[in-house]
């Protein structure tokens, strides 16, 4: 342990928090998402920013667009990058550097502006093709119906451990080219780096995820040596694109990384949104007595609760929005959870509503250059994952005890137990 490292951190991290604080009681709305008790009921902040000037303009120097409109315009304009034009995070280090609490997490392409971002991008975008992602429906509809038949046996179980984690791990790993993945580990390290993307809180925090990515970095840092040593497997996963590219072990072992944890823990926090969703408005019976509008029930939750919240955008010159000028190289953060409650674009936008017949277009996953690799999957594995519950467990009810991870980046439960009514021999009523 490096303590002079934990002292120095753990001074600016003091400062960084009770600095927010003050400004969160003293009315700043965006500071207010991230402290309770405001974090805990994020849309009525949202649409407070929403129905103020736009962009808003944090004190502590952020500025936020929270529209359906000027998110889009911000996701989509190529003007806008990630990085600053001296390659940094906003008030972070430069040179490939990176400040342990402002970016605690090497994101790898999520992180990179063209030209790197579009050559890391299209060496891995034919593992996450429709067609590609289609050719897995098997594969995710057989581990969705084994996993709830397994929870379905229980008198209780968490939606989350049972079912909303162990799903999508599975078919990652199987895009990946990772052998045995232990469900119950990856989810560990998905809570613990989901945590500090969400903002590092303590250092116990930013420990948790230190021992995570080097665990997860690790694991694949083996995978990538011996499919370099031993030859493509033939299967065109993500590791054998990787070995076939003149990619350093370091892009390789960073990417993959990122495409394991993107691609089951923001799918775990939309299957528990949906599920919870439905419950509290009624809408779960819909979904039973017809189990083919699931599909409409991921675009639904997507919209009125979207695992991701936030995206945040650098402009690499001076650029106008609603009549403001943006300077260059400033902080903008795009609200996609406001922007899918806006009421210019989406009718009664507060309703939870997967009947809807004029759905606006949501920005869940984001825009532009930076449009999500894995939407195909998630939106196959969210509709797989709830006709499996429907067909299979059609008495489904919420059980007190629910945890969630609010955060400014991340909303998704942690845990949700749920139960369900069961015959004498043990199986599903209808």
């Amino acid at each position: 342990m490096d303590v002079a490292r934990d002292l120095r951190l753990g001074g600016r991290l003091a400062v960084m928090r009770s600095g927010g604080r003050v400004l969160a009681w003293s009315g700043d709305p965006v500071l207010r998402l991230m402290y309770r008790p405001w974090v805990d009921r994020p849309h009525q902040v949202h649409r407070q920013l929403r129905e103020g000037p736009q962009p808003f303009v944090s004190r502590s120097g952020v500025l936020v667009v929270a529209t359906a409109e000027l998110c889009r315009e911000v996701v989509r304009d190529r003007r806008f990058g990630v990085r600053t034009r001296a390659g940094g995070t906003p008030g972070g280090a430069v040179d490939g550097a990176r400040d342990p609490l402002l970016e605690p997490v090497d994101l790898s392409i999520l992180g990179l502006d063209p030209p790197d971002h579009t050559r890391l991008r299209r060496l891995v975008a034919p593992a996450f093709t429709p067609a590609r992602v289609a050719a897995r429906e098997h594969l995710a509809r057989s581990v969705a119906e084994r996993l709830v038949d397994a929870a379905s046996r229980k008198d209780r179980f968490d939606l989350v451990a049972d079912v909303a984690v162990p799903l999508p791990v599975a078919v990652i790993a199987d895009i990946l080219g990772v052998p045995d993945a232990d469900a119950e580990t990856f989810g560990h390290w998905g809570r613990a780096v989901g945590a500090g993307l969400g903002g590092v809180r303590s250092l116990r925090a930013l420990h948790r995820l230190d021992r995570a990515v080097v665990e997860l970095r690790g694991l694949m840092s083996d995978l990538v040596a011996r499919r370099r040593r031993e030859g493509r497997s033939g299967t065109d996963d993500v590791l054998d694109l990787l070995v076939a590219e003149e990619v350093d072990d370091d892009e390789a072992v960073s990417l993959a990384v990122l495409l394991l944890l993107a691609g089951f823990e923001t799918t775990s926090g939309l299957i528990g949104n949906a599920v919870a969703a439905m419950l509290a408005s009624g809408s779960w019976d819909d979904l039973v007595d017809d189990p083919s509008t699931a599909a409409a029930v991921v675009e639904e939750t997507l919209r009125f609760d979207p695992p991701v919240q936030f995206t945040a955008r650098v402009p690499h010159e001076d650029v106008e929005l609603a009549g403001t000028t943006v300077p260059a190289d400033s902080t903008v953060l795009a609200l996609l959870g406001a922007a899918g409650r806006d009421p210019a674009v989406h009718t009664d936008p507060e309703v939870f509503d997967p009947t809807r017949t004029t759905a606006a277009e949501h920005l869940a996953f984001s825009g532009g250059l930076h449009y999500c690799l894995g939407a195909p999957l998630a939106r196959l594995e969210g509709r797989v994952a709830l006709e499996a519950l429907a067909t299979r467990m059609p008495t489904l009810r919420r059980l007190p005890g629910a945890t969630r991870r609010r955060s400014l980046l991340l909303s998704e439960f942690t845990r949700l137990p749920l139960a369900h009514h069961r015959g004498s021999d043990g199986s599903p009523l209808s």
